[in-house]
Formats: C-alpha cells, structure tokens, sequence
C-alpha cells in the first residue's frame, strides 16, 4: 500500500495516478471530518472537482495506515513540509520510502528534502516537472523527474508513478532538482506580472530565459548540475508554470499588476502560490551565497515592500549592461 499526505489537488492528482494503475493507495487527512466529505463527495470538490476517486483509493485520517505503507508522498505546502514530517513520525515504517512531491523551500531556508530528512531517517527522493495538476488529474500526458542522490531509490519512484499518460526520468541531482521546481515559481510571478501589464511575448520569453540563467546561478552555488535547469525540473516547469492558465503563481502576478495588494492577490487566486514564500527564502539564498538575483529581488520589492511593479519592470530594463553569459 502506498500512502499519499497532503490533500490539495497536488496531493491528490498524485494518489489518483496511483490508483489508475491498480495501486492500493490511501489519501491521508489531517481529520476524519475531511476525510468523511471526500469520501462522501467521490471526489476533492475543492481543489479537483469533477475527477473521481479511482476504486483503488481509499481516504482516511488513520496514522496506523503508515505502518503498512512501503511508500509516503509528501504534497503538503511548502512552509509545513518539517511539521508534516514530524506528524507522521512515529507511525511511518523505518524501510518506507518518502517521496517529497512539493515545490518550494523550507524555513532555513533549506531544501524541502533537507527539513524532511532532519525528520525522518527514511530512504529519500524528490519528484519535479511540468506537472500541471489539473491536465494530469484528466489523464492528459505529462511528465516529471524522480531524483534522489541514491540512483535506485530514483528509479523505484520512477517505477511506482510511470503509467501510460505519465511517463518519469530519474535523476541523482536531487538538489537541481528540487530547486528547479521552486525557484521556477519566482520567475512565474513575474512572468504574470508582465502578462498582467500587457508588457508583450519579447518581455515574457526574456524573464523567462533570464529567470532560468538566475535559477541556474543560484542552483550551481549550492551544488547543483547546471545542465538539470535545461531539463523538465528546470525549462520544462519554467515554461509551464509561465504559460498556464492554471498556474496559480502567473495569475497572483497578473493580479498585482492590476494594482492588488498581496493580500488581495492571494484571495483572488484562492489557493496558495507557493512562489510568495519561495521569494523571499531565494532572496536570502542569493545573499548568503553572493549570487545576483535581479528578478527575485524586484519581485521580492514588489510582494513585501510595496514597490509599483512598473517601476521594478524599469528598474530591470535599466541595470547595467554587460554580457549574456556574465
């Protein structure tokens, strides 16, 4: 059986793959409440309406489950993955394998699998790409990269979730990997914002390509491949999560440049845009490791300190100039 933790439509396209296949897999809630609606409903009516619960997979609160689990996914935000973590400590059996499906940074700020490991002794791996939730939820093709610093525990993820619309590569660059997937949700932000202010397709596809060579500095200061960025963890979810009408981080910039406050914004978007909290952990990652990072701190100006998204966009347009590849 296969456990799958965090409810939101993530957590739940995740176990409803799993289940297509003939996986035996439990969706866990926080409270029998929840769990009694979703499995009274047939489906996540919230965040995933109109997609119902395979045969294969059952919905319940019971930590007890976890004993029996040979796999946890984690798709919980990013900001609760160490308390997500320490609630299923305990109960989760010492040879399961744990799957970090979230995209984001954890309070450090460190990378996702790094809070969860502080937590749980486990055998480890990371799931990101393109992976519009939606789409794949509806059986549309999709794919995404399984990465673990352990080739073989990559490729029993890749195993566990390849079916035939949902095709997985494996990875040992675990930490390209899981920075790809969260700092691509900075650059999405802008990237809406620029949709928002109907600045034109030159200014998208420049943030971007801008935004992927700023991902890509700050991944190589902390140890990641530079090649991961042009991969499906890096250009592919760049791309789609820039592109997307489902994107909820596109649509919170498209928001703020309508003149919204944060607050505003997220409330018009209704779900959480893990690209906010991803902004101000990349801003602080640039300056512990010296790594200029014009687009997260303009959106960081932006998000946290009230500056007119005009004039971050003319701040932009106006550093100095030098070489592409500087």
């Amino acid at each position: 059986m296969h456990v799958v933790f965090g409810s939101g439509s993530w957590g739940t396209t995740l176990a409803v793959v799993l289940a297509r296949k003939g996986e035996d897999v439990a969706l866990l809630t926080r409270t029998a409440a929840e769990a009694d609606a979703l499995r009274l409903a047939g489906e996540n009516q919230r965040f995933l309406p109109g997609v119902p619960f395979p045969p294969h997979l059952t919905v319940s609160a019971d930590r007890g489950l976890l004993a029996e689990a040979a796999t946890l996914t984690l798709a919980v935000p990013s900001q609760d993955i160490s308390e997500a973590a320490g609630y299923v400590a305990g109960h989760l059996a010492p040879g399961a394998l744990v799957v970090s499906a979230s995209k984001g940074l954890a309070e450090g700020p460190c990378r996702l699998s790094e809070a969860i490991a502080d937590v749980l002794p486990n055998p480890l791996a990371a799931i990101s790409g393109p992976n519009l939730a939606r789409e794949i939820a509806r059986g549309l093709p999709a794919t995404t990269v399984a990465a673990s610093a352990d080739d073989t525990v990559a490729a029993q993820v890749q195993r566990l979730f390849t079916g035939s619309t949902f095709r997985v590569y494996t990875s040992t660059d675990i930490v390209g990997v899981e920075l790809g997937g969260a700092l691509k949700n900075v650059v999405a932000l802008a990237a809406g914002v620029a949709d928002g202010m109907q600045q034109g397709d030159n200014a998208k596809a420049a943030l971007i390509t801008r935004g992927l060579a700023e991902m890509s500095r700050l991944g190589q200061a902390l140890g990641a491949d530079p090649l991961t960025f042009a991969g499906l963890a890096g250009m592919g979810d760049l791309v789609a999560t820039c592109s997307s009408p489902y994107s909820r981080n596109r649509r919170l910039g498209e928001q703020l440049a309508r003149g919204h406050s944060l607050d505003k914004a997220q409330r018009e978007v209704g779900q959480l845009a893990e690209g906010v909290p991803t902004t101000r952990a990349a801003v602080e990652l640039g300056r512990q490791h010296g790594v200029d990072m014009p687009i997260a701190v303009q959106m960081h100006a932006v998000l946290f300190e009230g500056k007119d998204p005009r004039q971050a966009v003319l701040d932009l347009m106006q550093r100095g100039l030098k070489a592409e590849r500087d």
